[in-house]
């Protein structure tokens, strides 16, 4: 499913800037190997979002070989800190490989296991967090980080509209007030996930369809 016309996804994509080596090699690396990254559109975004915050610290559910690490290691600051979780110790690697060729190893942390499981041995606050792990896993990850977020922190949740194993029609369903029936647990993920922050009074959410749809919760 496109999320937008042909025109407008050229025009956004030609409004990325541009990109170093080390970033250019692991989009390579992603289509080659198949891996589904952010992408840039999303990724430049993620580095806007931590520059105008000030953002210091980022903790990331889900971080396959670093690529959004990677956006967010550009705007934080010498001291600052981002935390990788993957299941995937060879991918991991692979993100301390590609941080460390960028220069940003120093302020990242690269945790090996379940993201749900680091999160509890970490104390907040997170200026950004970014959801990006299992889909059924959405609203448990929110619930683990939630009061963890600075206040004018963000939370942003990859994939939420599409990724190519949820159904969006009934996800749709869910978010305007109906009732999407029957579904599986990836979109049952997410269409509780965004009705979880939507409702939330102490987030402000919006969704923006950048790559496959990300929503974006500001702790008010």
């Amino acid at each position: 499913m496109e999320l937008l016309p042909e025109r407008t996804q050229r025009f956004v994509a030609a409004m990325v800037p541009e990109r170093d080596d080390t970033l250019r090699e692991m989009e390579a690396h992603g289509e080659e190997i198949g891996f589904p990254t952010v992408g840039p559109e999303v990724g430049s975004f993620l580095r806007l979002v931590a520059r105008m915050i000030d953002a210091e610290r980022v903790f990331e559910f889900g971080s396959g070989f670093g690529y959004s690490a990677y956006w967010f290691a550009e705007a934080l600051p010498s001291d600052g800190q981002i935390v990788l979780t993957e299941h995937d110790p060879d991918e991991l690697d692979e993100a301390r490989d590609f941080l460390e060729r960028g220069g940003y190893a120093d302020r990242a942390v690269f945790e090996d296991g379940d993201a749900l499981e680091t999160i509890d041995r970490y104390d907040g606050p997170f200026d950004v967090v970014l959801i990006d792990c299992h889909k059924s896993g959405y609203p448990d990850a929110f619930d683990s980080v939630r009061e963890k977020v600075a206040e004018g922190g963000v939370v942003i949740a990859d994939n939420a509209m599409e990724s190519g194993i949820q159904d969006f029609e009934a996800i749709l369903d869910a978010v305007e007030g109906g009732d999407p029936g029957e579904v599986d647990e990836h979109t049952r993920g997410i269409a509780d996930y965004l009705l979880t922050v939507r409702e939330d009074d102490a987030f402000e959410t919006v969704a923006i369809p950048l790559g496959e749809g990300i929503a974006v919760s500001f702790r008010t």
